[in-house]
């Protein structure tokens, strides 16, 4: 329990919306008795989380009688919005503020998606309750050790990892789910829910990509509509496609061409994924 205890000072709870970051908020109330003012605990959304995710959030909230608040990226002054389970956007309209904002498109060495929508929404929040340095609690687990970082100290908030530092598993954390009488309603593939987080996340491995074509169309439509417009509008510098191995075009024309049988040997599709951001 006492790597669930809080640290001095404002805190703030990033809750991705997964499996994985909901055990860790579900022990940091247990290990703590609730939470006191001075803890925030925050989902940002981008608008291409599943509605699983955003029904899960809503209702991580509701039965742990913990307020959440959600937050969402806006191009206007002050750069965030505070908007709820009903009026949270569904259809990637975040994200494509920020693509258009940017004139381009978030790649593998240039994630500004992640930076805007999730850790730069969150800081315009919290700096506007007056907050001037806090610890932001991260649900990364202790095998996935890479995923690790140390903020410098001149950064307003230092991470926390309570998980990695109770040497949390994904199996723990499944296991764990199993036992609860409720969960994310999305199915769990070697131990991570495939399409949590961004649905289409280009930093996804292919195979899962190529799942996502064939299952959910209309959603792998939006990230092949991006790259579109990107390129109809010229904005081809470094980022002319999310991924430089890959378009979201080519991935839905091969499936198309090949079928399903792509999907019954592991050696066909690219198994490799590089991490989606958890904050």
């Amino acid at each position: 329990m006492s790597h669930y205890l809080l640290p001095d000072g404002n805190v703030q709870i990033a809750f991705s919306g997964g499996r994985t970051s909901g055990f860790m908020l579900h022990h940091i109330l247990e290990a703590n008795g609730g939470l006191p003012d001075r803890v925030v605990v925050s989902f940002q959304n981008t608008g291409r989380e599943m509605p699983q995710t955003l029904d899960f959030v809503q209702e991580c909230g509701q039965r742990w009688n913990v307020p959440i608040v959600w937050l969402e990226y806006q191009q206007e002054a002050p750069r965030f919005k505070v908007v709820n389970h009903n009026s949270a956007a569904r259809d990637g309209e975040p994200f494509e503020a920020v693509i258009r904002n940017r004139k381009g498109l978030p790649y593998k060495f240039a994630r500004f998606c992640t930076a805007e929508l999730k850790v730069h929404c969150s800081t315009r929040y919290l700096r506007s309750l007056g907050w001037e340095r806090w610890r932001s609690a991260t649900g990364i687990r202790a095998d996935e050790a890479r995923r690790v970082k140390t903020q410098p100290l001149k950064e307003r908030w230092q991470p926390w990892y309570p998980l990695f530092d109770a040497g949390i598993s994904k199996n723990d954390v499944v296991s764990w789910w199993q036992k609860q009488p409720f969960d994310l309603r999305l199915p769990v593939v070697n131990g991570k829910s495939s399409l949590g987080n961004c649905d289409g996340c280009f930093l996804k491995s292919e195979s899962t990509l190529a799942m996502l074509a064939r299952d959910y169309p209309e959603r792998f439509a939006w990230w092949e509509r991006m790259e579109a417009l990107a390129k109809e509008n010229g904005w081809v510098g470094k980022n002319p496609v999310f991924n430089a191995d890959r378009s979201y075009a080519g991935i839905r024309n091969f499936v198309e061409r090949q079928g399903d049988w792509i999907f019954d040997d592991e050696a066909f599709l690219c198994q490799k994924d590089e991490g989606e951001c958890v904050i």
